[in-house]
């Protein structure tokens, strides 16, 4: 259950109102099946750090299709997965039988009491109403356990973004009105960074039973076609929730450009940079 969330030097997040919220954090079942093959996972990198107490039992919240809880399996003795929504549930299940999957949300994990060493988020925090989350967290960790949260997309510093943005706003302030790739260029700069960013940032607020997070960040290069980076672009929720006609004409502009800007078509690879960024806690003794 997430969107790509990576930091960007554009003026920050954009709130959104509970019912905007309430929408879009139940829109990806619709788009199970995309979300699996196309959203990698946080790196091995973010994960080992997470562990680094070594707890045993971990919770993987917000757990969507898998893909942290597939890096969680070989590490530690026993993975829990929480997640909401009974399509992304379904596919995770199916691939991944040895997680003990659960109905559930970060509010509400149907959990014992002291019974994880660890909650990891990732790309999911976001989503949840964080007082009453992070104090559920702390009923169902071990005393000095650890929450993590985790937000893994493509990075806006990197090469790829940066060309993508500078062609399009160059494009932009032309003037070009004749249906060029010069007259799209909002659109497809929204495409590629997501619509609505979020705050990628594990924050506790006074009183609650918790440490001051620490943060790692990690980059990479993920080499994608075209096809890959349609399939990235129909994962993210304010594209889900588009009337079927309108998301086919996004994703099809959204080729026409990456063709005809930045010459990614058929077979043809661009090494997209993504960045990880995790911040962990401890539950306070």
């Amino acid at each position: 259950m997430s969107d790509p969330s990576p930091t960007s030097a554009a003026p920050g997040p954009v709130p959104l109102t509970p019912e905007e919220k309430a929408l879009r954090s139940s829109s990806f079942g619709e788009a199970a099946s995309l979300y699996e093959r196309y959203r990698p996972g946080p790196p091995v990198e973010a994960v080992e750090w997470l562990l680094a107490d070594g707890p045993s039992t971990v919770v993987d919240l917000g757990a969507g299709t898998g893909a942290l809880s597939r890096l969680l399996l070989d590490r530690v003795a026993s993975v829990i997965a929480v997640e909401p929504d009974d399509r992304m549930r379904g596919v995770l299940e199916e691939n991944l039988p040895a997680v003990h999957a659960v109905a559930g949300r970060g509010e509400s994990m149907p959990l014992s009491d002291d019974s994880a060493g660890a909650v990891l988020a990732s790309s999911s925090w976001h989503w949840v109403d964080v007082v009453p989350a992070l104090r559920e967290v702390a009923r169902v960790l071990l005393p000095g356990g650890t929450l993590g949260a985790v937000w893994t997309g493509p990075d806006p510093e990197g090469p790829f973004l940066v060309q993508a943005q500078a062609l399009l706003g160059a494009g932009t302030s032309s003037g070009a009105d004749d249906g060029s790739l010069a007259d799209r260029g909002p659109d497809i700069a929204e495409m590629l960074l997501d619509a609505q960013r979020f705050e990628t940032v594990l924050a506790i607020p006074d009183g609650e039973p918790f440490a001051d997070p620490v943060q790692h960040v990690h980059r990479w290069d993920i080499a994608l076609n075209a096809d890959e980076l349609i399939g990235l672009l129909g994962t993210f929720s304010w594209i889900i929730l588009l009337p079927a006609e309108q998301r086919m004409a996004m994703l099809a502009e959204a080729r026409r450009l990456l063709r005809e800007g930045l010459g990614v078509e058929g077979d043809t690879t661009v090494d997209v940079t993504y960045r990880s960024e995790a911040w962990r806690t401890r539950l306070l003794d």
